[in-house]
């Protein structure tokens, strides 16, 4: 079946971190008050974001509860960098210095300006522009993400932008992928996910009937091929891809 609608991941697909995270989190740790260099913090990050539950909020939350569950997944991933960043680094800290840096990394991330777009995602996005498609964003990410998508000045390309917090499921999970189709208002049969995560983008589309395109900018050895699924080292790739059905 002919594509007919598209949905693109955010974080590190369409727009990545301005500067690393462990570096933010120095800067704003030494503003709270707190010793912690970028080396452990950034290392600390990476390991409580990969033991973190998915980024879910309960059914049918929505305003402050909405809210509350978000600022509640983060916090724990916060305080857990921190514990790991910190290990064996003296006294525990104070709640109030905790929540004085939690808040500053909450607050600075829902800024744009703590983003920056990827040049493929542009130029990808203005290729496909005059297409007769239904272009999304499904993303593993919060309410904050719609601020984002308005202040890159992406939301004149996006039919639907679905946060995981939103729909009540994160990719890989084949709910995600249905809330997605269900808005862009396509079977899933003709639609087309592309993230930079080989099992939550590709592959979890992949299992929910999609097509699955693996973004793999850094070159990896992985062999998507051997799985179903396309990989492509730039999103300029993408269009050209699509004319010639090789996906």
């Amino acid at each position: 079946m002919r594509i007919e609608a598209i949905t693109f991941d955010a974080g590190g697909t369409l727009f990545s971190p301005r500067e690393p995270v462990g570096a933010t989190y120095a800067r704003l740790a030494r503003a709270a008050g707190i010793a912690a260099d970028e080396g452990p913090l950034e290392m600390g990050f990476e390991l409580a974001f990969g033991a973190a539950p998915p980024l879910v909020a309960p059914p049918g939350a929505s305003g402050v509860a909405l809210l509350a569950a978000e600022r509640g997944w983060w916090g724990d991933l916060v305080r857990a960098t921190l514990g790991h960043a910190l290990a064996n680094g003296g006294a525990p800290l104070a709640e109030e210095t905790f929540a004085r840096f939690f808040a500053a990394t909450f607050d600075h991330y829902a800024r744009p300006d703590a983003w920056t777009l990827h040049g493929d995602a542009i130029r990808c996005l203005e290729a496909l522009r005059d297409r007769d498609l239904r272009i999304g964003v499904l993303s593993n990410f919060d309410s904050r993400l719609h601020g984002l998508i308005d202040g890159l000045g992406l939301r004149p390309a996006f039919r639907a932008v679905l946060a995981s917090t939103e729909i009540g499921s994160a990719k890989p999970a084949a709910d995600a992928f249905a809330a997605a189709a269900e808005a862009l208002g396509a079977p899933a049969s003709a639609c087309l996910h592309v993230g930079d995560s080989l099992e939550a983008d590709a592959l979890g589309a992949k299992r929910a009937g999609w097509c699955g395109v693996w973004l793999d900018r850094r070159g990896r050895e992985e062999k998507s091929d051997s799985v179903g699924v396309a990989r492509i080292r730039s999103l300029t790739e993408l269009p050209a891809r699509l004319d010639l059905d090789s996906l």
